[in-house]
């Protein structure tokens, strides 16, 4: 133990003066720990571990840095008395306010010299754990920038398991906080990154057989944060490829949906939507051609008349009729009545066609005006509506909704028609079709709850039911995967994306059964089903996934195979000439399933050994620490303590899977913690003093 040693008093002056025998009553102290309350008690610090002794920090902040600063820049050279300070700088980064002060006087560059000493590795990466996990954006975005650094430990450390360990969780935090956002990275800080050789040392240290449950979570959360924007990168990499998919045969289903989200993010950037319409010209000719044997077995076993391609070429036709006959009577109420029967019975149901005839002049067919209030056949959708709607009785007033829905669903105008289906369920809720344009929208959420009532609904056809199966199927898959992947076992999260998850792999059977084979949704659905029975079945499929068979689930003897199924599905978009789209649900099964048997035999005793890990225990989410915690910063660093507060769990490093028990006052305008928060008088909620009003 050091000896003892007076206070130093507080001054208010700009310089403070170290005692000549500062260093040597430092040397004494044993251990981290003892560096740490050594400085602060010479300094007479508050006590950093409360949030009480934080406020006292934002108070004397200026006399404190003043006083670290001088000790650091005196004893540069001094590897307990730098550690200890540069300890003292991480924990009080814990504060959001004090950690954006530290940050701007130049923490890292302070950080970083730790990192090449060899008494002081150690505690400087553990510094950067804490520091990256409390950090906001720009701080973790600064340090990502040091990633030569951090990549040059690894090399010449490469049997260290704790450089491994922490500089793994480091780059994760801060590089995770560069490519792991929506907004495109900066290019130049990719370029300072060195992308690549971050993915490869990561993948690398995960097929080690030392690497720890800390370094396996970060690792894979580094991998799978990088996928969006940097997917040129990963697929440049084939082991990091095949370890996501192995992944997806691991025992604990929140790393078989951390991978699948990695994986449905890396085929965003090559991926185009489905938005093929089915033309009815394409569609004869594919008739006239004949239909090859396999395609008219399945089509003839489902029904002939009941096909899509039937609805259509029949739908088409009397749209055009209906449209003739409007011609004549000027019948705009006939007209509305028609189309609404006809909205409800297939997709493609209204063309986008002009009255024309002959100029005797020029020969050539022409637009011309017949004294109706449209040109365009679509534009006589709201005027349908409102004819239909002037009669008042309760099928006209559907009728009218549903022409107004499917006018702004033909012009994208999504929204829109969400607002119309809104209104029309207050006055029907047994209108289906109103739920089946609510499952249009982006809200996965919302577009779930809608389609989900709307099955249940009286008024619907098989074409309005086959259609909200589909949404069902995508948004109940969406929502599986973002819940899952980053939730802990037994919490809300993982209820829930599990129960999405199978709700999607259940709908998805009954719209294979129930749907016409060549329903155009069919190959999307196929997708999900596959995507999503490998993440809820995980280690149950055997590596060439002969379990992905519907027929085991279905009553019909002929049911082929899920991948069966999707071959014919696309056989037929190919016979009826309709363009196979690389949709991202497309590209993202066509890997699992190319890569599956590869990844299992690369992968498989690494996925297995994971497997006997607890991935999701607290523990496997704190920063590692040594034989002895009293020699090590981590114990201090991760303590926090909150008046009044019962005993929780500490802070974790982990800023997604475990979040922190204990937890400053957030800043409900900015979400950011700290102890300098006053609550307001008028609201109640907790501000940042600049933030109140």
């Amino acid at each position: 133990m050091p000896p003892k040693h007076n206070k130093q008093r507080r001054s208010t002056n700009t310089q403070y003066k170290i005692p000549a025998t500062f260093a040597h009553d430092i040397e004494n102290a044993e251990g981290w720990n003892a560096i740490v309350e050594f400085l602060c008690e010479f300094f007479d610090f508050p006590d950093l571990t409360t949030r009480s002794g934080l406020k006292k920090t934002h108070a004397r902040f200026s006399e404190i840095s003043k006083k670290l600063d001088a000790a650091y820049t005196k004893h540069v050279d001094n590897e307990k008395i730098v550690g200890g300070i540069v300890g003292i700088w991480a924990k009080m980064s814990a504060d959001a306010l004090l950690r954006d002060k530290l940050f701007k006087d130049g923490l890292v560059a302070k950080m970083m010299p730790l990192l090449d000493m060899p008494s002081t590795r150690h505690i400087g990466l553990q510094a950067l754990c804490t520091v990256t996990h409390h950090g906001g954006v720009a701080a973790r975005q600064e340090i990502a920038r040091q990633t030569p650094v951090l990549l040059r430990l690894l090399e010449e450390f490469p049997d260290d398991e704790k450089v491994a360990e922490l500089v793994i969780v480091v780059m994760s935090h801060a590089i995770g906080a560069v490519v792991g956002r929506d907004d495109k990275p900066d290019t130049k800080l990719l370029e300072a990154i060195d992308i690549r050789a971050v993915l490869k040392f990561t993948t690398d240290n995960l097929r080690k057989p030392d690497a720890s449950v800390f370094l396996i979570n970060h690792g894979l959360g580094l991998l799978t944060s990088s996928t969006l924007h940097c997917y040129k990168e990963c697929k440049a990499l084939p082991p990091l490829m095949t370890f996501l998919v192995a992944c997806l045969r691991s025992n604990e289903i929140t790393t078989r949906c951390s991978a699948l989200a990695g994986l449905i993010r890396l085929n965003f950037a090559e991926s185009e939507p489905d938005h093929g319409f089915w033309d009815p010209r394409k569609m004869m000719e594919a008739v006239q051609r004949r239909f090859p044997d396999d395609l008219t077995d399945v089509m003839m076993d489902y029904g002939f008349e009941r096909c899509d391609l039937t609805l259509t070429l029949r739908s088409s036709a009397d749209f055009q009729e209906a449209m003739q006959a409007c011609l004549g009577d000027r019948d705009m109420y006939k007209l509305g009545k028609k189309i609404a029967e006809l909205i409800t019975r297939t997709e493609f149901s209204v063309a986008n066609g002009v009255y024309q005839a002959v100029n005797e002049r020029t020969g050539r067919m022409e637009v011309f005006d017949v004294g109706l209030p449209f040109t365009q056949w679509t534009d006589a959708l709201p005027h349908c509506a409102q004819a239909v709607r002037a009669r008042g009785n309760k099928e006209d007033l559907d009728d009218a909704d549903i022409l107004e829905m499917k006018s702004f669903i033909i012009r994208q105008r999504i929204p829109d028609a969400i607002k119309i289906a809104n209104k029309a369920l207050e006055r029907n809720p047994q209108l289906a079709y109103a739920y089946y344009a609510t499952g249009l929208g982006a809200n996965s959420e919302n577009g779930l709850r809608a389609v989900k009532k709307g099955l249940k609904a009286k008024q619907i056809t098989p074409f309005v039911r086959n259609y909200m199966l589909w949404r069902a199927v995508e948004h109940a898959g969406n929502l599986g995967v973002n819940r899952l992947q980053e939730a802990t076992a037994g919490d809300r999260n993982y209820n829930e994306g599990l129960a999405f998850l199978m709700s999607s792999c259940e709908d998805a059977k009954r719209f294979m059964e129930e749907a016409p084979p060549d329903s155009r949704n069919m190959g999307t659905v196929l997708n999900w089903y596959i995507i999503c029975s490998i993440a809820t079945r995980g280690p149950e499929l055997s590596p060439g996934l002969r379990e992905l068979d519907v027929s085991l689930l279905s009553s019909s003897s002929r049911s082929p195979d899920a991948l069966k199924k999707l071959e014919l599905a696309e056989k037929m978009r190919k016979h009826l000439g309709i363009t196979l789209k690389t949709t991202q649900g497309r590209l993202t099964r066509e890997l699992i399933v190319k890569q599956y048997p590869m990844a299992v035999k690369s992968w498989g005793e690494v996925i297995a050994r994971f497997d006997k890990m607890d991935l999701t225990s607290p523990s496997a989410h704190r920063l590692p620490t040594p034989a002895k915690a009293e020699d090590d910063l981590s114990a201090w660093l991760e303590n926090m303590s909150v008046e009044g507060a019962p005993d929780e769990d500490g802070h974790y490093v982990h800023p997604k899977i475990m979040p922190t028990a204990v937890e400053l006052y957030r800043c409900s305008y900015c979400g950011n913690p700290s102890a300098a928060l006053r609550k307001c008088g008028g609201c109640g909620k907790t501000r940042c003093a600049d933030q109140m009003p």
